[in-house]
């Protein structure tokens, strides 16, 4: 029988800063096509059309104050900050652990320093919109969104290499 991968642990990394012991949670990029329905003559129902990618973001939420995240707040480039997810899964059926690491590109959008209250947990949460997204699973690159430079590319094939040779990009 085999047993799902499941996240054992994770770190997240803020332009190279481990976020090692404070990091609690972080919400993956969700992928997300924009689809347009569209029924033309002689269908007798509508299909989707794809109309490229929705925004990207990331969320986390750290223990305790992050000084270098509010630092970054307002940074004027779509870039200016990195961050880096490393996960390690592993299937309960051999125990073999893989490792995941997203990358992202982008800046913060949110912050959110919670409730401040002498005694109790307090959770500090980001999220960041993102420029860049690159998905590695096990060493090999499943999926890299450059979306300045109009790249996507998905098991290995650029799927707007056409569309760039098209426009003269």
């Amino acid at each position: 029988m085999v047993m799902p991968r499941k996240l054992k642990n994770l770190n997240l990394f803020n332009d190279g800063n481990t976020y090692i012991g404070q990091v609690a949670e972080v919400t993956l990029p969700k992928l997300t096509r924009k689809m347009e329905d569209w029924r033309g003559g002689g269908m007798n129902a509508p299909i989707k059309i794809d109309q490229g990618m929705e925004g990207i973001e990331l969320e986390a939420v750290c223990g305790g104050f992050m000084r270098d995240v509010f630092n970054q707040f307002g940074l004027p480039k779509h870039n200016g900050v990195m961050l880096r997810f490393a996960g390690a899964y592993q299937a309960d059926d051999t125990g073999t652990v893989v490792p995941c690491e997203i990358v992202v590109r982008g800046r913060h959008e949110e912050i959110e320093a919670g409730k401040a209250k002498p005694g109790d947990d307090t959770e500090f949460k980001f999220k960041t919109v993102c420029s860049y997204f690159k998905l590695s699973f096990n060493g090999e690159t499943l999926v890299e969104v450059d979306i300045p430079n109009f790249v996507e590319i998905v098991g290995g094939e650029d799927r707007l290499a056409a569309q760039r040779a098209a426009i003269g990009a």
